[in-house]
């Protein structure tokens, strides 16, 4: 990262705003709930986060898993993935859905933490070794 004549302040920024910019782009991809891949970007995280509040109340007042009506609908509760398929979710999946969402976008944000912070910057902080594996469990 050292670049002679620069202000090292500077480099340092502009490394830090590039290495953001690749771990926004890393937990924007989506991340899978066991096989299924679910898109990760500014509306979907509003809607699970209100999904699973909603999920939260349905499980602290009763709802019962494998109850796909738990959200006082009169349709089960589905959730359109990334390849468009609908997964059809209880109160207790979709609450298990944003736990694994804010997993993904933690890893990713400690990652890059790591990557700014190291003692010797990588020459290619892109490198896929350097962050979170996201792949179906």
């Amino acid at each position: 990262m050292l670049e002679f004549g620069r202000d090292p302040a500077i480099v340092a920024a502009e490394f830090a705003a590039r290495v953001n910019r690749e771990r926004d782009r890393r937990i924007g991809a989506g991340f899978y709930y066991g096989p299924r891949k679910f898109d990760w970007d500014e509306a979907t995280r509003a809607r699970v986060t209100g999904a699973a509040a909603m999920a939260g109340f349905a499980i602290g007042s009763g709802a019962l898993a494998g109850d796909y009506r738990w959200h006082g609908g009169s349709t089960d509760f589905g959730w359109i993935l990334q390849n468009n398929m609908v997964l059809p979710l209880d109160a207790q999946g979709m609450f298990a859905v944003s736990q694994t969402a804010m997993a993904h976008e933690a890893a990713h944000v400690f990652a890059a933490r790591a990557i700014k912070e190291a003692a010797t910057p990588p020459a290619d902080f892109t490198d896929d070794t350097l962050w979170p594996v996201v792949q179906p469990t």
